[in-house]
């Protein structure tokens, strides 16, 4: 390709290093590709033929979402190929809340500088979170925006569009006193409370070696959000009656978003796996028990509504996931969200 601008090098946008990151990208995009991704990459828009071969009312489920100021950390640690698997699983994490497989994805980078390597890392990361997902990588935008980010700086964010027959759409609305509440471990932090996150360690260096981590501090953070499509879509298989993606707010504020507004849950904290960062995190910034749970995950990544009945049927799908799935609590009469030990 020969197209070229001297006067839009000069004002800081090398539209050659788009080019170059496009040719960098496409063998991971490859590697998601699925039945029914149309080879588009480069067109102005992005193809999929759905399988809505059996379904009685099609249902399509779109979430967008970011990575957040957790990509302030890649830019300290200089590693960018895991934050796309944050900006992938924050999306299809939230599809799979309604029982939708997710289809397709699609990426957005802002960058100061396009330096088509790091593209590139950016790029593959995304690509593992759709094929962790299922999901076809089929599009997306580069754009360079010198003086709006710094240099050597980017945001990035996407989207995902999943499937559901709307018999199979989960309902809330289903739950009911007794039911049980079965929830799945988070890989860390995740891809929320980075601001309070950063602050709290803003004078420690990301690689301090901290007792009871595994790896230097900046490598626990910058750990990649879990993916839960497979495990999510069996609980929905096993009878769920909702699922509750749990992100920004914590377990206060997201489990009530699988719940009618006249019911509530009680969830036994010590049936949930206890993560060092947590401790790690609030003992270091001083932060009150109840603030901990009202931002982060604490440990706990999905959860499902299951009826009691269905409960063995649930826990056994999990498995056979490769997850292990905790039965962390019941929905009560009341409310509220109640975390006891």
């Amino acid at each position: 390709m020969k197209s070229h601008s001297e006067s839009y090098a000069a004002a800081g946008v090398d539209i050659t290093a788009g080019y170059r990151a496009v040719e960098l990208m496409k063998k991971h995009v490859a590697r998601t590709r699925t039945a029914g991704a149309v080879d588009s990459l480069g067109g102005f828009g992005g193809l999929f033929v759905p399988p809505i071969a059996g379904m009685r009312k099609p249902v399509l489920v779109s979430g967008t979402d970011g990575v957040g100021t957790k990509l302030k950390l890649a830019f300290l640690l200089d590693k960018h190929d895991t934050v796309g698997i944050d900006c992938v699983a924050m999306c299809v994490n939230d599809v799979i809340c309604a029982g939708a497989q997710p289809l397709f994805f699609l990426d957005y980078i802002a960058c100061g500088k396009n330096v088509p390597e790091r593209i590139e890392q950016i790029v593959a990361g995304i690509a593992e979170g759709c094929v962790q997902a299922g999901a076809a990588l089929i599009g997306g935008e580069t754009a360079e925006m010198p003086g709006f980010y710094p240099a050597d700086e980017y945001d990035l964010a996407g989207f995902t569009v999943g499937l559901v027959d709307a018999d199979d759409v989960l309902d809330r609305e289903k739950v009911a006193v007794g039911d049980a509440v079965i929830g799945l471990a988070s890989s860390g932090v995740h891809s929320n409370g980075f601001s309070l996150v950063r602050k709290v360690f803003a004078n420690t260096k990301l690689d301090a070696q901290i007792a009871d981590l595994d790896v230097p501090l900046g490598e626990t953070l910058l750990t990649p959000t879990k993916i839960y499509v497979k495990a999510g879509l069996a609980l929905a298989r096993a009878g769920a009656h909702a699922i509750s993606h749990i992100t920004g707010g914590g377990l206060y504020e997201n489990l009530p978003r699988a719940l009618p507004d006249n019911l509530g849950v009680r969830i036994d904290l010590n049936a949930i796996p206890q993560q060092p960062i947590f401790e790690i995190i609030e003992k270091t910034g001083n932060i009150p028990h109840r603030d901990m749970y009202n931002t982060f995950n604490m440990g706990l990544g999905l959860a499902a509504i299951v009826p009691a009945d269905r409960v063995d049927e649930a826990l056994a799908a999990v498995r056979e996931t490769g997850e292990t799935p905790y039965l962390i609590g019941e929905v009560t009469a009341e409310p509220e969200v109640v975390l006891a030990k």
